[in-house]
């Protein structure tokens, strides 16, 4: 798999906004594998446990929203968040050892969509010290109409802001005081083309608008925590757990 070097500057301008824009980071023969192998997924889904598939409406199969952990479902993904080039970079940016957590498939369907709330991701990881970070991998064309990514630029330095529990499948925390004036004043919006790779900071507050457009909104989701990162164990499973009720409470999974 192509990977296209990332310069100095391009980590100097990462530690200091928050995020990082790679465009074209994977070639067409790259990311036409990487849909491959999202097919061969697609293809077995009603054997994954329910917790691990979202959609917006769960009787209609048009309205699919996320799948967590491909890593388990094909080994393609194995190979992509423990081995490629996507893991040393993540190595390049954490500037230590990445631990891979979880690749997630994310679409944003339309006509069901919903706005992703603005949160930062390090809320949920429950780490200490809070050193992860999250890239995401455009399988089509992202734009303002089908809901691209905006991030608060520098907001990873500001520590962790306050949430509150949300209603958005996949997302149940979010900033409660959103937009404040300092966070209109940094915010970025980012279009993507098929194999951009968009990469933030645990701690980069970022949103995405819903789906206004008639086109699907298909993309990739990797986690990575640093290997000095410890997680809270018991917080963190009791989140999930309480996560999980709440959604089967609400007919999501």
């Amino acid at each position: 798999m192509r990977m296209r070097a990332i310069s100095e500057e391009q980590i100097e301008s990462f530690k200091a906004d928050g995020y990082l824009h790679l465009p074209r980071y994977l070639d067409e023969s790259a990311l036409d594998a990487t849909k491959q192998a999202l097919k061969k997924v697609m293809d077995k889904i009603n054997t994954f446990r329910s917790e691990e598939i979202y959609y917006e409406d769960k009787e209609d199969p048009a309205s699919l929203k996320q799948i967590q952990h491909l890593e388990n479902k094909e080994e393609f993904f194995q190979h992509l968040i423990s081995t490629g080039t996507v893991y040393e970079l993540a190595q390049e940016l954490l500037q230590e050892e990445p631990i891979p957590k979880n690749i997630q498939y994310f679409n944003k369907p339309p006509k069901h969509s919903s706005a992703t709330p603005a949160h930062q991701d390090g809320y949920y990881f429950m780490l200490n010290p809070c050193r992860a970070l999250t890239m995401w991998l455009a399988l089509e064309e992202v734009d303002e109409s089908n809901g691209c990514i905006s991030y608060v630029r520098s907001s990873h330095r500001l520590g962790v802001r306050k949430h509150q529990r949300t209603k958005t499948l996949g997302f149940s925390q979010g900033i409660a005081d959103f937009p404040s004036p300092e966070d209109q004043a940094q915010l970025v919006k980012i279009k993507a083309q098929p194999g951009d790779l968009l990469v933030h900071d645990a701690m980069t507050i970022h949103s995405a608008d819903k789906n206004r457009s008639t086109r699907t909104r298909k993309a990739i989701g990797f986690i990575y925590y640093a290997a000095s990162a410890k997680v809270d164990e018991v917080a963190h499973a009791a989140y999930q757990q309480q996560l999980a009720n709440d959604l089967r409470k609400e007919n999501k999974i």
